[in-house]
């Protein structure tokens, strides 16, 4: 998994698009559904720059990020100064989280698990929520589809201009396994109207409704709802992302 060192610097700017507090809001209403009270430890899974970590905590939640990224969380910390907010962020890999105590809600959105190169991956991150969740803690993610990667990120090309950054963001669809290799290259406007260059690379990769679900059964962690593209309606098949919604099985 990268780090996405010249990413971090201009992920805010590139996701300009996303509205967080709606997210969050949405987020929100999922566990204001399946539990009673938001008075709740909520870990904010590969939480990047902070930005859902830190609408979590404007609706009351006690909020713990973590990502692998060095870069990201620097970004994340300094929201954190301006805000004000009481947000304790670590540097671990998803894979192998390893909290203080137990957690009500872990969060992981904006297709993070996409990131993960295999399945058992993915299994190592369910195992992980599973061993750290309350009883009856929730976990709520979304990913991207087969759909998405097939026919919206597949071999195409994007680009990104702001102010400060022009970005080309090129993608390529392996047919075989779906996973869509990334490249983007960055343009960062100097004060003499000159540019610095960077470039960063990852890749997603696709995982079937199946295995998610197969995965998480697998984790002690029971499917109580599994929404399309941020909505309360079941997904379709030409659904960009799925969020799942799952609850721990442990007792008192």
């Amino acid at each position: 998994m990268s780090g996405y060192s010249a990413f971090a610097r201009y992920y805010d700017q590139l996701t300009a698009n996303i509205d967080y507090r709606k997210r969050a809001e949405y987020f929100h209403e999922i566990i204001r559904r399946n539990k009673t009270t938001r008075d709740s430890i909520l870990l904010d899974l590969a939480c990047g720059t902070g930005s859902i970590s830190e609408e979590m905590a404007r609706l009351g939640y006690d909020v713990i990020g973590v990502d692998n990224s060095d870069e990201m969380l620097g970004m994340a910390i300094e929201k954190k100064f301006d805000s004000g907010a009481a947000i304790q962020y670590l540097c671990q890999d998803m894979r192998n989280i390893d909290m203080f105590g137990t957690i009500d809600i872990t969060i992981c959105a904006l297709d993070s698990i996409n990131h993960l190169s295999t399945a058992d991956d993915v299994k190592k991150v369910f195992d992980r929520v599973a061993l750290f969740a309350e009883p009856q803690g929730l976990f709520i993610f979304d990913v991207n589809t087969l759909y998405k990667h097939r026919r919206i990120l597949a071999d195409n090309t994007f680009t990104y201009e702001t102010e400060d950054v022009y970005c080309v963001w090129e993608n390529t669809l392996d047919p075989e396994t779906d996973e869509v290799k990334m490249h983007l290259e960055f343009f960062e406007r100097t004060e003499n109207d000159m540019y610095i260059r960077s470039s960063d690379d990852f890749s997603e990769y696709a995982y079937s409704e199946e295995l998610i679900e197969q995965l998480l059964d697998d984790a002690g962690l029971e499917l109580i709802g599994k929404y399309g593209d941020d909505t309360f309606l079941p997904p379709t098949e030409t659904s960009q992302r799925i969020v799942y919604v799952a609850r721990s099985r442990k007792t008192e």
